[in-house]
């Protein structure tokens, strides 16, 4: 495998890392609500993204207003958004369905993003493919047969808010892609503070319209530190890590892989996700779990397998 391609492995894969950890935030909040995490994870992440953006900003392409906003669209898209509906479809409809819905990102974006010169082979990617699906529909079986079991007008509100985040991140990962080509002296670290600070300028917009509403318990409670101290806390993690860290390793990934290969690499933030979400149940993996974990796994090792085959990489989507 090239050089630039095995990178872009490695990001897209620690894209994945670092976005898993969103799923072990529910346990750390305390009495203190999703949109509270949010704000705090997105201002410090604007503030991150001011440092960073100094640090580099005589890097790449001088930055235009263009640039500046099409850079606030995509953190409002597929940070600010994409966290938001995804914790409010866990409000609604559970623990369970909303990452079985949002498990869904790396086939639909395989699929939606393999078009143009990058495209990799249908033929190729249709194995891979049928092994992720089929592991996503193992590892999620049990417990999203048992959460519809209870179906209700509140658990379809938050079916429906979970495919509004796919839809959120299948459209963030396109345009981003998008506006990446057409601005190949930008550099990854400049775009990437430039959407988070466009993030934080939003969620800072969001705060007046959550307080009325009581969606931020913070108003009601004040900091407690001994239960905030832990939300500060989570909210760094995931600004740097969550945030800066996978918005730069996802630019990266985006420059360097065909979109269809990098959307199906996604898939490990389910391993990742679920291994978090055992640990903090303090439990081994049912059969199921364990026999998709380990699907998932072979049809991202013949995803990779497709990067470098010749044939899978001449563009055949017609076959």
């Amino acid at each position: 495998m090239r050089a630039p391609s095995l990178i872009g492995v490695f990001a897209a894969v620690f894209a994945a890392f670092s976005w898993s950890l969103n799923f072990v935030a529910p346990y750390v909040i305390g009495p203190y609500s999703i949109y509270d995490l949010a704000v705090t994870r997105f201002l410090l992440s604007g503030i991150l993204g001011v440092v960073l953006f100094i640090a580099v900003r005589d890097r790449g392409a001088q930055a235009t207003l263009v640039d500046w906003l099409v850079a606030a669209w995509l953190g409002l898209v597929g940070y600010v958004g994409y966290f938001v509906t995804i914790m409010s479809a866990v409000r609604f409809a559970g623990p369970i369905i909303p990452p079985a819905i949002v498990a869904t990102v790396p086939v639909v974006l395989a699929v939606v993003g393999n078009q143009g010169t990058q495209a990799t082979s249908w033929r190729a990617l249709s194995i891979p493919l049928g092994f992720i699906t089929l592991g996503l529909m193992m590892v999620n079986s049990s417990g999203l047969a048992a959460a519809l079991d209870g179906l209700s007008t509140r658990v379809i509100a938050g079916i429906a808010i979970s495919f509004g985040a796919v839809s959120l991140w299948t459209a963030f990962a396109i345009s981003n892609r998008n506006a990446l080509r057409k601005r190949p002296t930008m550099d990854p670290k400049k775009w990437t503070a430039m959407m988070m600070i466009g993030g934080a300028l939003e969620i800072a917009l969001f705060i007046p319209i959550a307080a009325p509403l009581s969606l931020l318990n913070i108003t009601r409670l004040g900091i407690q530190w001994s239960s905030f101290g832990l939300v500060l806390t989570s909210s760094l993690v995931l600004a740097a890590v969550g945030s800066i860290g996978g918005s730069w390793a996802w630019t990266i990934a985006s420059k360097k892989l065909p979109i269809g290969l990098a959307g199906q690499l996604i898939v490990t933030e389910t391993v990742f996700a679920t291994s978090f979400g055992l640990v903090a149940s303090h439990r081994w993996p049912t059969f199921d779990e364990a026999f998709g974990i380990g699907t998932i796994v072979c049809g991202v090792v013949i995803a990779l397998r497709a990067l470098h085959t010749p044939a899978a990489q001449r563009t055949s989507v017609s076959s």
